[in-house]
């Protein structure tokens, strides 16, 4: 017990009271750091990359996303469903056709970050 107590003893005389400020200041709020979480939770589920990446590149239907992405149409309009309720895709309807698009540039950025950083 003594040892954990020198080395958190240690570990806080590192940082200066100005930093642990700053850090306290700078550090996301609970709830924010909890939707952040969310939304990389996103990423974790390979169909739905394959469906943002494929919105990257046009809108497309269920149908179109099922051909090009070899899945159920009930998995696709699942992880659809999902995803629009996370607000990161949004919906256009012609006729009785509903497409699919992104809803900000911002989750093609994270994709592209993601495979950068994996180095493809």
């Amino acid at each position: 017990m003594e040892s954990v107590n020198k080395t958190a003893e240690r570990g806080a005389l590192r940082l200066t009271k100005h930093d642990q400020n700053v850090i306290k200041y700078y550090l996301p709020k609970n709830e924010v750091v909890a939707d952040i979480a969310d939304f990389f939770s996103v990423f974790s589920d390979a169909t739905r990359v394959k469906i943002l990446s494929s919105l990257c590149i046009t809108e497309m239907c269920v149908t179109d996303l099922c051909v090009m992405l070899g899945e159920k149409q009930s998995t696709v309009s699942h992880q659809l469903a999902f995803l629009r309720s996370l607000r990161l895709v949004k919906t256009r309807r012609a006729g009785k056709i509903i497409h699919y698009s992104l809803a900000s540039p911002y989750v093609m950025k994270v994709l592209d970050l993601g495979t950068r950083f994996l180095g493809f």
